[in-house]
């Protein structure tokens, strides 16, 4: 028996020590691109001969795995392949047993098929970065444009000039059918398109419109995007109306629009006299950052008739106009993502506008006053042509932009100021045309290649006279006189170019990009004085100017983008070498300066969840003057602003910071954002200004200048289902704080708003509809060097109300309430009311509307505005009742 249980212990011995030579381990890391351990990888090994599973194992948390290697399996053949979602799939032969197998993951992006829920209620369709709205859902009947849907939509805002924002960030585009045919002069689109034809309106997150950047350039742009009903898509669409009515009264629209894969027109002729401002129409809302992105800026016109405050009304309360538009905007797509596309517009205006406004301002120990009214009459003609070619493909882009404009205006302007009566005439002529290309090409290495090129010209030669015998002290040594005559013009020849090259990789893309730019300009100007028998002098020798300008920089960058699905950022560090050279004999002026900038900006998304992020810009930025800051001659701007510069060429940095965070829920249609901005802008001089009763003359001296201010907002918007509500608010609250120099006084001012506005859009059910908005703003300015304080509250309310008793019969209430307080001033109170039937033919397939706008007949309209230590109480006269029938149709 013993013996038995000795040969027992020693063949378990033996099997003991043999068993490592029967069956082993596979072991190894698996991480990301970033060093982050990936848990949770699918890890499989395989027969390479066969394809067949051998074994298998999940990593831990910490991104590491054991697998086991079946006894008595051959080494040779046998590979691992590891899976997970996010990543790109990845295999390694087996070489070495003992040794570790180390996987290091790159990121994939998959489009994730889109979740639709079905349900009776509206809801948001979300694919990716795409977020879907139903037209459908939110339109009623009673809506007859797309932009009419689009201020329901939750999450979603539209500011009174047009302009969409999505969560409180504005929109970089709205496309048609995926086309950009209207760059972002969207209100076109908006304004025209009728919202029948419009399937869905599409939210584009992170959009990046450039093919072959997409996925290794940081984008944080918004777009949008109208996808058309495929009836839509066949035949020409038209919404046509023709109106006429009381006093005297006419408006015209007349439109055809295709939406078809492969041509997009929206083409239309417009006209009215109702108030109607189609000037509206062309507005571009991301003109600031294509002026930063071509880095020039255009000069300013120069002249005016007077400072004019726009009342706080919608532009059809108080436009006196006779306007006329032709606007033609066509797109065509040809094969190989080859476009091209023709935008071109014509508008002829006549505007009247009466007012009269007492100004105060108060300074230390004294108080200047002005009391204006005016009569002014305007008749603009504004031609654009824009030629555009754009091919976008994965590996290629090419973006040419051939822009012609002309605007022509003269206006005229009876004015009596303090007493004294005086005529203006003021004729501007502004001609300009530019071409942008820009090349993107991507190499066989991968690797990114860009070209770009623009240059431009332009002129505006302004005239303004006023008269007879306007301040004669001042101008004339007190000798009546005909006109003064004030003339100024500013040609610019500009030119922008660079080469840029970008290395991708799976973790980060790398750009280096190295240019140059000039701009060269010459400002020439003259006060002449018309006598009274017609001989012309100049005003004084000190009111002429003969200025040229020359700036030239060479400039290099490097850059960093990490388009990551969680932390998206991107890091660019430019660097400048900037010679500007301006010279003007006539004050034996001629300087130069060189200045070498370093102007870094760092941007970063974090996305914190699945539908939420946080976001982070700072941006430091080296600003130098333009010619209009360094002129010596005095120019007498408007009737009573005469302005000189006695200091060195303006020089600015400017630090901005801001952070972000945005929540989404699109279940639920809810969205909230808030939001935080600082910005801070030191100078090297100070605008100084001497004001008296009659005039008020500022200079540019020599002083360091500070300049702060801070924003914090925040929106909220919920569609509640039980309500079938869309509400929304939000909450601002500004502060900036400058400093002035008045009449040798050093004055420090803060000036501080807080706005809360309020909004509820309901669809009661399919034959009522409501909305009511409702905005307050209190402003507050205060300086050290005055004893008082100033403060002034605003409340807008608007509301709205739509019945529908039957399918071919629908009625229209809506009106706007205005109040204004300030302390030491009566109350402002304003009611305006509007009404509209409309009847549907069904055997004509026509609509006859009748409306009456303003039909309480207000004809007066009085205002407050407060800046810094200035008060100015306004006055103007409305239209009052329009009464018009329309006749509406299809095409």
């Amino acid at each position: 028996m013993s013996t038995f249980i000795k040969h027992v212990r020693l063949l378990v011995i033996a099997l003991l020590f043999s068993a490592p030579l029967a069956a082993q381990n596979i072991h190894g890391t698996v991480k990301d691109s970033t060093g982050k351990a990936v848990p949770y990888v699918s890890i499989n090994l395989k027969n390479s001969a066969t394809n067949g599973i051998i074994s298998y194992a999940i990593s831990d948390v910490k991104g590491t795995y054991t697998l086991p290697l079946p006894a008595n399996t051959p080494v040779s053949g046998l590979v691992i392949e590891v899976r997970c979602i996010g990543y790109k799939n990845q295999s390694k032969s087996i070489t070495d047993l003992q040794a570790p197998v180390d996987f290091i993951l790159s990121a994939s992006i998959n489009q994730l098929q889109a979740v639709v829920i079905k349900s009776s209620r509206p809801l948001l369709r979300t694919s990716g970065d795409t977020l879907s709205y139903k037209v459908s859902d939110f339109s009623s009947v009673q809506d007859r444009v797309i932009g009419d849907v689009i201020k329901k939509l939750p999450g979603i805002t539209v500011a009174a000039n047009g302009r969409i924002s999505y969560n409180n960030k504005p929109i970089s585009n709205l496309y048609i059918g995926g086309d950009n045919l209207l760059d972002d002069k969207y209100n076109i689109a908006t304004s025209t398109i009728p919202q029948g034809v419009v399937d869905q309106v599409q939210v584009i997150e992170n959009h990046q419109p450039v093919k072959v950047l997409q996925n290794k350039v940081m984008s944080d742009d918004v777009a949008l995007n109208l996808s058309f009903k495929k009836g839509a898509k066949l035949q020409m669409v038209g919404q046509e109306s023709i109106g006429a009515g009381l006093p005297g009264n006419y408006d015209v629209n007349l439109n055809a629009m295709m939406f078809k894969d492969k041509y997009k027109a929206i083409n239309y002729l417009k006209g009215n006299n109702t108030g109607n401002d189609l000037q509206e129409d062309l507005v571009s809302h991301n003109f600031a950052d294509y002026t930063q992105r071509i880095d020039n800026n255009v000069p300013a016109t120069v002249l005016s008739l007077g400072s004019v405050n726009d009342p706080a009304l919608s532009r059809e309360r108080y436009l006196f106009d006779r306007s006329g538009l032709l606007n033609l905007n066509n797109l065509v797509n040809f094969k190989n993502h080859v476009q091209l596309k023709i935008n071109a517009y014509y508008l002829h205006d006549s505007q009247r506008q009466d007012y009269s406004q007492h100004t105060t301002i108060f300074l230390p120990g004294d108080t200047v006053r002005y009391n204006e009214t005016q009569q002014n009459r305007f008749y603009p003609n504004i031609m654009h042509t824009q030629f555009t070619l754009n091919i976008n493909q994965d590996k290629y882009y090419l973006n040419d932009v051939l822009l012609m404009d002309n605007n022509r205006s003269v206006n005229y302007s009876d004015l009596n100021t303090n007493g004294t009566m005086v005529n203006q005439v003021f004729r501007d002529n502004a001609l300009s045309f530019s071409n942008e290309f820009n090349l993107i090409k991507s190499l066989r290495s991968n690797n990114i290649i860009q070209a770009y090129s623009y240059i431009s010209h332009s002129a505006e030669p302004e005239s303004r006279t006023i008269g007879p015998d306007y301040n004669n002290a001042i101008f004339n040594n007190s000798v009546p006189y005909n006109q003064l005559l004030q003339n100024v013009n500013v040609p610019t020849w500009f030119t922008n170019n660079y080469i840029s090259f970008k290395i991708p990789s799976n973790f980060i893309t790398q750009s280096f990009r190295t240019g140059f730019n000039i701009q060269s300009q010459t400002m020439t100007s003259n006060l002449n004085v018309v006598q009274a028998n017609n001989t012309v002098n100049l005003q004084s020798d000190s009111s002429i100017n003969h200025l040229n300008w020359n700036r030239k920089k060479l400039y290099a960058e490097a850059a960093y983008d990490l388009p990551g699905s969680i932390l998206k950022v991107n890091l660019t560090l430019p660097i400048s070498l900037q010679q500007i050279d301006y010279s003007d004999s006539l004050y034996s002026l001629k300087k130069s300066l060189t200045r070498l900038y370093f102007t870094p900006q760092l941007r970063v998304k974090y996305q914190t969840g699945l539908e939420n992020y946080l976001t982070f810009l700072y941006s430091y930025r080296n600003e130098t003057g333009t010619i209009e800051d360094i002129y010596q001659g005095y120019i007498l701007k408007d009737y009573r602003t005469l302005y000189a510069n006695n200091a060195a060429l303006t020089e600015r940095q400017n630090q901005l910071a801001a952070i972000g965070f945005n929540y989404r829920k699109a279940l639920t249609l809810f969205f909230v954002s808030l939001n935080a901005t600082y910005n801070h802008t030191s100078s090297n001089n100070i605008a100084s200004a001497v004001i008296t009763n009659n005039l008020q003359q500022r200079v540019v001296l020599p002083y360091p200048n500070n300049t702060d201010s801070w924003t914090l907002s925040s929106t909220v918007s919920k569609y509640s289902f039980a309500l079938k509500t869309t509400f929304s608010g939000g909450i601002q609250w500004q502060s900036n704080k400058s400093v002035q120099i008045q009449n040798n006084t050093l004055l420090p001012f803060n000036t501080t708003s807080k706005t809360v506005n309020i909004s509820a859009d309901t669809k009661v059910n399919e034959q009522v509809n409501f909305s009511y908005k409702a905005a307050f703003t209190q402003t507050d300015s205060h300086s050290a060097a005055v004893a008082s304080a100033y403060h002034i509250n605003q409340l807008l309310q608007q509301a709205s109300v739509n019945y529908t008793p039957v399918t071919n019969l629908q009625f229209k209430l809506s009106g706007e309430h205005y109040f204004t307080r300030q302390q030491g001033n009566p109350d402002l109170k304003y009611f305006f009311a509007d009404a509209t039937a409309k009847l549907r033919i069904e055997k004509w397939k026509t609509d006859l509307e009748l409306s009456a706008a303003n039909f309480l007949n207000v004809k007066t309209y009085n205002a407050l505005y407060l800046t810094a230590n200035t008060l100015t109480a306004s006055s103007y006269t409305l239209p009052g009742r329009i009464i018009l029938l329309k006749l509406m149709f299809n095409i």
